[in-house]
């Protein structure tokens, strides 16, 4: 099983595993993590699942979409390393990957 250490807004930290397959979102949604809201369900049409990217990985992610792009643009806590976790599909090639969830707008 591969894991991706997720930072919650407390600045605690936690391990998760999870299947490749999966979308970054639906594994912190299914670790049980709230602070990701993800009220769309993984459409890209809410951006409530922002976060922030490990910049040594972005590099391996899939490009970001114009809809990710705009749906971001609405938020005050967007940054370079801002990405919607529902637009991350995981492999075994993010093994080790950090992420931050972004404050809430």
């Amino acid at each position: 099983m591969n894991t991706i250490t997720v930072t919650m807004r407390s600045g605690d930290e936690v391990d998760l595993a999870f299947k490749p397959g999966l979308s970054l979102m639906e594994a912190i949604r299914d670790a049980g993590i709230d602070e990701v809201l993800a009220l769309c369900g993984g459409c890209c049409s809410c951006a409530t699942c922002h976060v922030h990217i490990d910049q040594e990985f972005a590099d391996k992610l899939p490009p970001m979409s114009e809809d990710e792009d705009d749906l971001l643009d609405s938020s005050d806590h967007r940054d370079q390393t801002s990405r919607l976790s529902c637009q991350i599909p995981l492999s075994e090639e993010l093994e080790g990957m950090r992420v931050r969830i972004a404050e809430e707008d």
